[in-house]
């Protein structure tokens, strides 16, 4: 089976504890990647990996600074698997919750082919599946009409992994948003049903994204507002439009 790796914060050693008891409890060995801590980032330290002004082009909102700590913390995840021997690996955030069928899951998956990143879990179990097939016993795997947005756990080939890594900066989205313009990273994203993870205990010592949200940033005046909304239906109207042109394309192939 491919490597597991688990995304956590130093300060966040509940959810590591929490984490490491599922995982143990089904055999499924794990490395801790050592989380970035937006927060604890200089201004300098976030100039170099991050481009307000790609951002503004290429993003629904700026960037808050755990957003771009948790990409950081994916990178570096990715950089393991590039760097490593297996033709594969797993990456998990601290907050997940494991089913019965996780392991079982991984072993299906690190013996399959067709993909190169594949989700464990949707915010939406309904996601339309192109392609779905049997994966193995008790699963089924597909590809997303429209790739979901979390990324509390996945994998990813060692190729794809080293593709990432290529192309991770500068930080211009959010790492669950990026994972959505496939025809931008080149990834064929795939989605494994039913889900071998949900989303677990929320608790945390060190402040994430949930705690300080993009929306959350102030914005000034109506008109201020009123262009932030604009640049929002703009964006949502244009990812609609470059994914069914996309999704049409790759059917005329």
């Amino acid at each position: 089976m491919w490597p597991v790796y688990v995304i956590n914060l130093a300060d966040n050693t509940g959810r590591m504890e929490r984490s490491a008891a599922q995982l143990d409890a089904q055999g499924i060995a794990f490395h801790r990647i050592d989380g970035v801590n937006g927060w604890a980032m200089s201004d300098d330290e976030i100039a170099r990996v991050y481009d307000p002004a790609l951002n503004r082009r290429k993003a629904r909102h700026p960037l808050v600074r755990p957003e771009i700590g948790c990409y950081l913390s994916h990178v570096a995840a990715w950089q393991a698997i590039a760097e490593g021997e297996a033709e594969g690996g797993f990456i998990l955030e601290d907050d997940f919750r494991a089913e019965e069928t996780l392991a079982g899951a991984l072993r299906l998956l690190s013996a399959d082919s067709g993909w190169d990143m594949v989700k464990l879990y949707s915010l939406d179990p309904d996601t339309k599946l192109i392609g779905e097939r049997l994966l193995g016993e008790g699963f089924t795997i597909g590809i997303p009409y429209r790739v979901p947005t979390c990324l509390i756990g996945y994998g990813v080939t060692r190729d794809a992994a080293r593709r990432l890594v290529a192309r991770a900066l500068p930080v211009v989205r959010p790492v669950d948003e990026e994972m959505k313009f496939f025809w931008e990273t080149g990834l064929r994203v795939a989605l494994v049903r039913p889900q071998p993870i949900a989303v677990g205990d929320q608790e945390t010592a060190t402040g994430t994204i949930g705690q300080s949200r993009r929306r959350d940033v102030p914005v000034a005046g109506a008109r201020g507002k009123f262009s932030q909304a604009l640049h929002g239906l703009r964006y949502q109207l244009g990812y609609r439009l470059r994914l069914h042109y996309h999704r049409m394309k790759e059917g005329n192939r």
